[in-house]
């Protein structure tokens, strides 16, 4: 048994080795987190069994990460990142509704579409804002990938917009749910998450080359149940702060639009593009109007609300000059002629057990079920931390004290290698005793 015993012991020392081995190997990796190795021992154990008997050794338990706060390591770039306490950076492998990952490494770059990505492509998620700076949309559903505006050429204003949704057939019908009553009926209204199912932000442009957010909400209108085999959802859009007619006849402006789909979740309304009732949102030089699309991908499915693709003809004008990112996450971007656009605000995500985590890889991580679901915020907000433009975030291992650690696994991995040593010692002595 002896030789077990100290067998597992060799074994956890190899396993300590890899651990410390790969904090030393990962102390130049931006954002990286060190891992420590956590140790319980064997005991056989029975309802009659005294009080003296001997252990049989040790096992792995885990491998815990130390999510402790890294120093910080300046640059000349603005869109180098790092984050002053907690939080992780939400980034997306495309820009649909795809794998979200999270990340301490903030080392970000523009790709050949103006998307601001990650050293792996994915994309930085940010929430809309107003020309203010102000959110008008919250939660992960609501964020986009964040895309910088052309940096030179003429501007022209948003003519088509075309766009595909698929919408969840297990969705509930707001207006039943529990929160209203006769005394509280409901209605509904774009910062109550309550009124709607769900909620995307685009981006559409007026006639000077002005970004504008353009935030949809969805509301499911009813469930098919007897002869009423159809399903209507109601689309309420905003641009900025102005909501859009989608029929500039009916009686009561601003009109929302109706998307019906039949028993097998196919699009029956609307049928062709829509000719959208001009607004004027503060900020604006001018009305913005378009004709909407929603194409035939449009459909009613058992898969998660996605918004599938989505298009728009509009662009900004102006030769882009620089980009800051400020302690709270908000984006700003100033052009040759002045102009200064709040593109958005970075979010954060946090944890009640970052420790539950799953590892990816470069410094990502996945949710999961020991983790908990990520609390999506503003920065220096629900316990994240500020963001700090110019600066990276460094490692957090320590190479004297992981040197440490390696002098003292290896004295470990040395003292179980002595141990099966004198019993293979001991046992050869009694083979002997025959002789």
């Amino acid at each position: 048994m002896s030789f077990y015993t100290a067998l597992s012991g060799l074994k956890a020392s190899q396993t300590e080795l890899s651990v410390i081995a790969n904090n030393v190997a990962n102390v130049g990796t931006i954002g990286f987190k060190k891992s420590a190795a956590e140790f319980g021992d064997i005991i056989s154990s029975a309802p009659l069994q005294t009080t003296t008997t001997a252990g049989q050794g040790t096992r792995l338990r885990g491998i815990a990460q130390q999510f402790t706060q890294g120093g910080f390591e300046n640059s000349e770039r603005s869109l180098d990142l790092a984050i002053s306490g907690q939080g992780f950076f939400v980034t997306r492998s495309s820009n649909s509704n795809s794998q979200v990952s999270y990340t301490r490494n903030g080392s970000f770059s523009v790709d050949a579409n103006r998307y601001v990505v990650d050293s792996a492509g994915a994309y930085l998620q940010i929430l809309p804002t107003d020309s203010t700076g102000t959110i008008t949309a919250t939660g992960l559903n609501s964020t986009r990938s964040l895309q910088l505006p052309l940096t030179s050429g003429t501007s022209s204003s948003t003519q088509n917009v075309d766009l595909a949704v698929t919408f969840p057939t297990d969705a509930d019908v707001p207006s039943t749910r529990t929160i209203y009553t006769a005394s509280h009926p409901y209605a509904f209204d774009r910062f109550d998450p309550n009124s709607y199912n769900q909620s995307t932000t685009t981006t559409v442009y007026d006639g000077a080359g002005t970004a504008f957010p353009m935030t949809t909400y969805y509301i499911r209108q009813n469930i098919p149940s007897g002869s009423t085999t159809t399903t209507t959802w109601q689309a309420r859009t905003f641009i900025g702060d102005k909501e859009i007619s989608h029929d500039t006849t009916a009686a009561t402006q601003p009109a929302p639009l109706s998307i019906v789909f039949d028993q097998f979740g196919t699009m029956t309304a609307p049928a062709a593009a829509i000719a959208i009732g001009q607004v004027a949102p503060t900020g604006s030089t001018g009305p913005i109007g378009f004709n909407l699309n929603y194409s035939a991908n449009t459909k009613m499915a058992s898969a998660p609300f996605t918004l599938t693709s989505f298009t728009q003809d509009g662009y900004a004008a102006g030769q882009l000059d620089n980009v800051s990112v400020g302690a709270d996450g908000l984006i700003k971007a100033t052009f040759s002629n002045g102009d200064t656009q709040s593109l958005g605000k970075i979010i954060l995500a946090n944890f009640s057990n970052p420790e539950g985590l799953r590892q990816l890889g470069d410094s990502k991580w996945g949710s999961t079920g020991l983790s908990g679901e990520p609390i999506i915020s503003e920065a220096n907000s629900n316990g994240t931390g500020l963001i700090q433009s110019g600066a990276l975030e460094q490692a957090n291992v320590d190479i004297t004290e992981e040197l440490v650690a390696l002098i003292q696994a290896q004295r470990n991995f040395s003292a179980n290698a002595k141990a099966i040593e004198a019993a293979n010692t001991m046992t050869q002595t009694i083979v002997n005793l025959r002789s």
